[in-house]
């Protein structure tokens, strides 16, 4: 997620808090931890020290160093300072400001929703983009390819681009997270062991006789086949963890 600003304010509007939208958290300074829960900096010192000496939070986890702009006299200097995630700021507001910290929780809940529906659909929108420029990369080549000087070059680089086409998509959507687990009914079962490796051997025969293999194709490295049956077959509670053949073939 981007490094963005929101603005949390009161109902009466008396309070208004810039506040860092990164890293799928909400991230305040001390300084806006003691205007969100009116208190002083100091009493927000001591309350964070003492949920991290207690253990309750990882401060590691929970802090993170931004730059922010500050006025100090005439000048507007960039300086570093350490913020603090929503965990951190939650933990605090209970302690000093119960309803004040209910308030903020529920703004930052359904600020981080939003923000998070927004990224899925710019992933999605980017997806498709990009799907319609390799396809029209495709349409492009295969324009080239009907002229003269390069049928026989031209045909062959047709041939490649469009096998591998739907691979490259497919590709490209694991890479963005996009890839759906594949429908089908509940139930099934995989094949036995030894009726794959006699499929599996049949076929590496067949290619061998076309051309299109070697000895090396296929070659089973140790109990390989038999692991990733083991693992396709495995529980999860007392459930499968593929409960179709369709979710066994996709992993």
């Amino acid at each position: 997620m981007a490094n963005q600003v929101e603005v949390f304010q009161n109902e009466d509007g008396s309070l208004q808090l810039a506040v860092q939208v990164q890293q799928e958290s909400i991230w305040l300074s001390q300084s806006q931890l003691a205007e969100l829960f009116k208190t002083s900096t100091d009493n927000i010192s001591l309350h964070l020290k003492n949920i991290y000496q207690s253990g309750e939070l990882d401060e590691n986890a929970t802090t993170e160093d931004y730059s922010v702009v500050r006025q100090e006299g005439k000048r507007q200097v960039k300086r570093k300072l350490k913020h603090y995630n929503l965990d951190a700021i939650i933990s605090v507001g209970y302690r000093v400001n119960s309803t004040q910290a209910t308030r903020f929780r529920q703004w930052a809940t359904k600020t981080l929703k939003q923000h998070l529906l927004k990224g899925y659909t710019l992933n999605q929108e980017r997806l498709a983009q990009n799907a319609t420029e390799l396809n029209n990369a495709l349409q492009l080549v295969k324009r080239i390819a009907v002229l003269p000087q390069n049928s026989e070059f031209g045909a062959g680089l047709v041939d490649i681009i469009a096998s591998y086409t739907q691979t490259f998509l497919w590709l490209q959507q694991y890479d963005e997270g996009l890839l759906n687990s594949p429908k089908g009914e509940l139930g099934g079962a995989l094949t036995p062991l030894n009726d794959a490796k006699i499929a599996i051997d049949q076929l590496k025969q067949n290619l061998m006789n076309k051309g299109e293999a070697t000895k090396l194709f296929a070659q089973e490295r140790d109990d390989g086949l038999a692991a990733i049956w083991g693992a396709l077959d495995q529980t999860v509670f007392g459930e499968p963890a593929y409960p179709s053949v369709e979710s066994k073939a996709a992993h």
